[in-house]
């Protein structure tokens, strides 16, 4: 399963997909959380050496799976962000918007769809996109 591409367009359905994504591939924990790995005491245990590297490792990946996922347009932009939570928080906030941005951009869909009609030259077809592009 390849994960969903995001280029600043349908945050909400990407997010969705990427949550999951991350989720199947064990990496939304290190998204989440965004815990700190514990230096490893002296004369580690095999199992603390291997729980160190699996910690480590799973946010180096969970990381390295949002900056795949971007456009170079968003990836310079999210660049310097030090963790997988906190290019999730900062796409969030970008893309999503506050209470105030989505209520506006919920008008502004109401509006569009009050004022869409079909054209005599579309096709029943061309018009339900339309509709489901709007709902989308």
């Amino acid at each position: 399963m390849a994960p969903p591409a995001f280029d600043g367009e349908n945050y909400q359905v990407w997010a969705v997909r990427m949550r999951t994504y991350l989720e199947s591939c064990d990496f939304w924990e290190a998204v989440e959380q965004d815990y700190e790995v514990a230096p490893l005491p002296d004369n580690p245990t095999i199992n603390q050496i291997k729980f160190h590297k699996e910690r480590t490792t799973r946010k180096a990946k969970a990381k390295s799976c949002l900056y795949a996922v971007v456009s170079p347009a968003i990836f310079s932009r999210i660049m310097a962000c030090e963790s997988a939570k906190a290019i999730w928080d900062f796409l969030k906030a970008e893309y999503q918007g506050d209470e105030r941005i989505r209520s506006m951009k919920g008008l502004n869909l109401i509006i569009e769809f009050e004022r869409l009609q079909m054209k005599e030259s579309e096709t029943i077809k061309e018009y339900s996109d339309k509709l489901i592009s709007i709902a989308n």
